[in-house]
């Protein structure tokens, strides 16, 4: 659920139950960091962050002029 001390809720009863619901969903940071085997710099969104493969890459700019 990706949960954190300070995350605000939305607070609501549906069918006698408590539903809470994230208020804003926390920005992804990226950080610019030397690449451990290239040496080169590239961007780190976090051990979390999903990995964008070549594949997506290359559907992302097939539409690109």
């Amino acid at each position: 659920m990706d949960l954190r001390p300070g995350d605000q809720f939305e607070t609501r009863i549906e069918g006698g139950r408590i539903v809470l619901v994230q208020k804003k969903k926390r920005a992804k940071i990226a950080r610019l960091v030397k690449d451990p085997l290239t040496g080169l710099p590239m961007l780190s969104a976090g051990k979390n962050a999903p990995i964008l493969t070549s594949e997506q890459v290359a559907e992302i700019l097939s539409d690109f002029p």
